[in-house]
């Protein structure tokens, strides 16, 4: 194996790509071997870095633990030659230690605990060797050699490993099912289909440590019984995909993976297949029925795909970050992992976090940590100063939490008894100036389009509840409206196919039970609290402040203001279209938003 004195991270985030990432990375490569240093420096990708929308194209250096950022490729050569050659740090390229600060260089936050998440942006995901050495294919070796299918499954029921796709359910009771059913061949598949608005856990994962999640599954091969494994990736991801299908030849030529694993008569097989961004086929029944070839529908359960999955064969189904962690569980041993955690939500949980806070990513935090803590803590509060108002959990299924839930711990139970839900791992924290009437309809928007079509509660009543809150938005809201959004949600939870329809009426229940008074402000006195909802808002000039340096008129679109240089301009409310660009560019605050 060859050594080298330095190595160079350069993140190939989408973003930094679409910046030149992939530019930067051949230019580096040139110049290091012009320079003579090819066999000195080490070149890696990595997922990210730092923030690459201020920052990328980026890239680390170790072992000085330099970040340098918003590199181009004419800054390469002299990088090369101060850096590498000479020894010399180039500050002028170099990462201000604020953004250090902020990006932490994708360090572990405050409360984090990193299990599934260790390896990323430590490893070359391309490489097995790294991989191996950060203890990799050990946990595979172990299993094969010195245990039998039921001591896995064992160990890993009593480690409390969860499903983490969202139910919850005992991973290991899912494989003894799949395994004590009689019918043979048995198939293995992941859920890769990650189709949550903000979330990108399994994303990370995949791009990062694809060979955490092949092993996994190798694992649980072993446990069931299966001879071939299906990852269902959606196609949206393709760097995700190609790292995969590296990473599955890799573990092929190592003999991970084929015939006769470890001489021990065992053999697995897998295949990545690529999904096409079709929501209801994260659930597991539309997943089977994708990899088969067919439309991507629910069908009623049962049976079980533990009993009649793939090709109507026993299929054990499990999402990216269950199978990622099972190496370490058998690593570590049982006890390691359930000593984290809660009594019944055993281990660490990636999150993705969005919206109105200061650090948005991806975390991942032992089960048990409030609300509070990731919001305040690892989140670093509510940006611009503003305060907190709700945060939606498991993602557009799930269900909105206010202040009061603040100090609820994270896990399955507690959230459901809240009347939310853990879901895949997405969390939107919104502010105080957020419309929660407009956030509803976002969400109904999102399931709507998502719905496959199958069963009328699901077509038809997302359609409706869709268009009610369209109308409330609208300033159209009628007396009744509420009681007809309460009735519905109601009846499409009830009668809904599959997890889709079933949930998609949570957003609506919850920020109806919270936030009330929205609604009815919307309906009745035609306002939209929040001042979102343009049907429901307008925009005045106060004369006092405005100085009439005419940069409102100049800027709107429909030509709505008037009035003379250096005199207070006016708003004509009949042409306005509430777009707010003239309060964006008004540098005296004179803008106000009515409602």
């Amino acid at each position: 194996m060859a050594f080298y004195r330095s190595h160079v991270l350069i993140s190939v985030d989408p973003e930094c790509l679409s910046r030149g990432a992939h530019e930067v990375l051949d230019a580096l490569n040139d110049e290091l071997i012009v320079q003579g240093l090819n066999d000195e420096v080490q070149v890696l990708e990595t997922s990210r870095i730092g923030d690459p929308y201020r920052l990328g194209p980026d890239m680390l250096v170790y072992p000085e633990n330099v970040h340098y950022a918003n590199l181009s490729v004419d800054d390469i050569p002299y990088l090369v030659e101060e850096h590498f050659l000479k020894g010399r740090v180039v500050e002028k390229f170099r990462a201000s230690e604020k953004a250090i600060a902020d990006e932490e260089l994708g360090a572990p936050k405050p409360k984090e605990v990193r299990v599934v998440l260790r390896n990323c942006g430590k490893i070359d995901p391309h490489n097995i060797e790294d991989y191996i050495a950060e203890d990799g294919y050990q946990a595979l070796a172990r299993v094969i050699t010195a245990m039998k299918p039921e001591q896995v499954i064992d160990e890993v029921m009593q480690s409390g490993l969860r499903g983490r796709g969202g139910a919850g359910f005992p991973a290991a009771k899912k494989w003894q099912l799949c395994r004590q059913v009689p019918d043979n061949p048995k198939y293995l598949t992941c859920n890769a289909d990650e189709g949550d608005p903000g979330a990108f856990m399994n994303r990370r994962v995949l791009e990062s440590d694809p060979h955490s999640v092949v092993e996994g599954m190798i694992i649980a091969a072993y446990a069931i019984g299966a001879r071939m494994g299906y990852i269902y990736c959606r196609a949206e991801y393709p760097i995700a995909v190609q790292n995969l299908n590296i990473a599955i030849s890799q573990a092929r030529e190592f003999g991970f993976l084929g015939e006769n694993i470890f001489g021990s008569g065992f053999s697995f097989e897998l295949e990545v297949r690529m999904g096409a961004g079709a929501f209801v086929c994260g659930e597991e029944t539309a997943l089977i029925a994708s990899i088969e070839g067919k439309r991507g529908e629910p069908r009623p359960r049962p049976p079980f795909p533990a009993v009649k999955g793939v090709w109507g064969k026993p299929t054990n189904n499990n999402n990216v970050e269950t199978y990622a962690v099972v190496p370490q569980i058998i690593l570590n041993g049982a006890n390691w992992y359930a000593s984290m955690g809660t009594e019944k939500s055993k281990g660490t949980k990636t999150f993705a976090i969005a919206g109105d806070v200061i650090h948005t990513g991806l975390i991942e935090v032992p089960f048990g940590i409030t609300l509070r803590e990731v919001i305040f803590e690892v989140g670093g509060g509510i940006k611009d100063g503003k305060k907190f108002k709700a945060i939606q959990t498991g993602g557009p299924m799930g269900g909105c939490l206010v202040e009061e839930h603040l100090d609820l711990p994270l896990d399955y139970e507690a959230l459901t008894a809240a009347g939310s839900m853990m879901g895949s791992g997405g969390l939107i924290i919104m502010d105080d100036e957020t419309c929660m009437v407009d956030m509803a309809r976002f969400f109904m928007e999102f399931t709507q389009d998502e719905s496959c079509g199958k069963c009328t509660p699901c077509r038809v009543g997302t359609r409706r509840l869709l268009e009610i809150h369209e109308k409330i938005c609208a300033g159209n809201g009628e007396p009744g409206d509420l009681e007809l959004l309460e009735d519905l949600c109601s009846e499409i939870m009830k009668n809904s196919l599959c997890g889709l329809g079933q949930g998609a009426p949570n957003p609506v229940v919850s920020m109806m039970k919270h936030f009330r008074a929205e609604y009815e402000a919307h309906i009745f006195e035609k306002k939209c609290p929040a001042k979102v909802c343009r049907a429901l808002i307008c925009y005045e000039i106060q004369p006092p402040v405005c100085t009439g340096c005419t940069v409102c008129s100049r800027n709107c679109p429909v030509e709505a203001i008037s009035g003379e240089r250096r005199q207070a301009h006016q708003i004509d409310a009949a042409k306005c279209i509430r777009c707010g660009i003239c309060a964006q560019v008004c540098n005296f605050n004179a803008i106000s938003v009515l409602s």
